[in-house]
């Protein structure tokens, strides 16, 4: 994969695809392009992205901000994103919850820790935002 190729796996320009998502000049207009989104973040330690696409009611969001942020940076130096296999999507408008299931392959150290997880997302309004994730085998 080309160093400027985004990590999400759309096989597009990291400038073109998730970039303007991190810099917070477009939201991502589906939850599986938010989905994408947020695995390219971690893969380039895009903490503060990660943080403001928690919905309102994740669990982390009644935590700190700087606790949160440092164990999201933490996760991010700990772990290599490699790649991200989508498996299935549920679009919905807003209003409703979106779910996505998707394959991440991670490394810690040359060990694979890749996982399956079946996502929930919800429209605040503003875009959508990551609710909950389930694991999967």
């Amino acid at each position: 994969m080309a160093q400027d190729t985004c990590p999400c796996g759309t096989g597009e320009r990291y400038a073109a695809c998730c970039g303007p998502f991190h810099k917070g000049t477009a939201e991502p207009p589906t939850a599986e392009r938010l989905m994408r989104s947020r695995f390219s973040a971690f893969a380039r330690r895009e903490v503060a992205y990660l943080w403001r696409t928690l919905d309102a009611d994740h669990p982390d969001r009644q935590r700190p901000e700087e606790e949160v942020r440092r164990e999201l940076l933490a996760a991010c130096n700990r772990y290599r994103y490699v790649r991200l296999h989508l498996l299935a999507a549920t679009e919905r408008p807003p209003g409703e919850q979106a779910e996505v299931t998707f394959r991440a392959e991670v490394f810690e150290s040359g060990k694979d820790r890749s996982f399956t997880e079946r996502s929930q997302f919800r429209h605040d309004g503003a875009g959508w935002r990551y609710l909950s994730g389930e694991p999967r085998s």
